[in-house]
């Protein structure tokens, strides 16, 4: 999708504000001779902004306007390196609430709901902003945050909650808890807004059936105002973005240049009205590609499919790159595995190895579906596992995202 004439000027508008604070991406500005654009080609020509930009501005290095204006500040929840702090005017508050009362709406939520929150509260930018597009929509909000999950089934019962925010990985942990205590028909849950990591079509499947309710997923990022930019519909065909508050580019991770609608590729955001600390061409890492055409819902926002991996996902072993997608993709061919799997790959003596748990009931034969896997995942991929296979709600469930992939050679 190409940028269009009113996303131009509010590119420029915020370039000039960029310049005139200083920031690290006005500096890059001024050292390539650019003040302005004006058509797409020179909009493409900009230079990428970086996560590790935005580390090297901390604290507050990423504000854009006087600190008077700053009414909060949220963080990225990664684990290594210096935190990425991100300010939000009033304004940026607003901007967002609204984006995700939209959310709400593209799902079918209303004011009549009641919307259970799960993600976390706190520098992070999850519960507060499910919070706030519930208040904005005017649906009564029940801001749990996560754990404590008997807790959490029993205000689900008696306040008798119709939509459930929360990771992938702890709805399906809800899910099996509500099934185990065999409640399912004290649970008057409708709906479920998932979203803050990826997930795979059996995962989704389990979640979808045990609690009986329309999944949805939704995106976004806290360098990007949060979670809230963007929401499949009924139709699941893709996740509506707001193109009136963030124009999305997809590159090629390689060669850095856009690539045609329906081609998958790296997402690349810039935000079109933000104040607090605007980004002009962040790489967000996540892959995705645009969907062309019209949604059969009839929503004029264009549509990104979901999200498909990370380019920092790729595991290198036995000189085979390996994505964990690929995994998920021979694991739906075995109906008899559950949706979890842990990958842990290691250096023994002198070669890496990868060891891949799956789970099943006490149904089938360990020994031979570990063998079977094994084999397809050699025919596709090019490379054995040792597969190990382990009874049904052995691996660990989370209550925020899984940790599917674990690295043993740089622990």
């Amino acid at each position: 999708m190409k940028i269009s004439d009113l996303q131009i000027s509010q590119v420029n508008k915020q370039i000039q504000a960029l310049v005139k604070a200083e920031s690290f991406y006005g500096r890059k500005l001024e050292e390539a001779g650019i003040s302005g654009i004006s058509t797409p080609e020179d909009f493409e020509k900009l230079p990428f902004s970086e996560k590790s930009d935005l580390r090297e501005a901390y604290p507050l290095g990423l504000m854009t306007v006087p600190e008077e204006e700053i009414v909060r500040i949220h963080s990225s929840s990664g684990t290594t390196g210096l935190p990425v702090i991100i300010p939000y005017t009033a304004k940026d508050v607003d901007d967002w609430g609204n984006m995700f009362r939209r959310c709400y709406e593209t799902a079918g939520i209303t004011k009549s709901d009641r919307i259970h929150i799960t993600p976390g509260y706190g520098l992070w930018t999850a519960g507060i902003g499910f919070q706030n597009g519930a208040e904005k929509l005017g649906a009564m909000a029940l801001p749990m945050g996560p754990g404590n999950t008997d807790k959490q089934l029993q205000m689900m019962m008696d306040m008798k909650s119709t939509v459930l925010c929360a990771t992938s990985s702890y709805a399906l942990l809800l899910a099996e808890e509500i099934e185990k205590r065999g409640i399912q028909d004290k649970v008057c849950l409708k709906k479920g807004v998932i979203g803050s990591e990826r997930w795979g079509e059996k995962m989704r499947k389990r979640i979808k059936d045990e609690l009986g309710i329309e999944l949805y997923d939704i995106y976004g990022l806290t360098e990007i105002y949060g979670p809230g930019i963007g929401i499949s519909c009924e139709h699941d065909a893709g996740m509506h973005y707001w193109d009136d508050y963030l124009y999305i580019e997809i590159i090629d991770p390689v060669t850095l240049r856009p690539v045609p609608d329906g081609e998958l590729g790296e997402i690349v955001i810039t935000t079109l009205v933000k104040e607090g600390a605007p980004l002009i061409r962040y790489r967000t890492h996540d892959l995705s590609r645009i969907v062309p055409g019209e949604c059969p819902c009839g929503s004029p926002f264009p549509r990104l499919d979901i999200i498909m991996g990370r380019t920092d996902d790729m595991i290198k072993i036995k000189g085979v790159n390996v994505f964990p997608s690929q995994i998920e993709e021979v694991l739906r061919d075995f109906p008899e595995v559950s949706s979890e799997y842990q990958i842990r790959i290691s250096h023994l003596e002198g070669r890496d190895t990868m060891r891949l748990y799956v789970e099943t009931d006490g149904t089938v034969d360990f020994l031979d579906l570990a063998k079977r896997i094994a084999t397809t995942v050699k025919s596709r991929i090019g490379f054995t596992p040792l597969v190990k296979v382990v009874e049904l709600g052995l691996l660990p469930r989370s209550e925020k995202k899984s940790r599917r992939v674990i690295d043993e050679r740089y622990e």
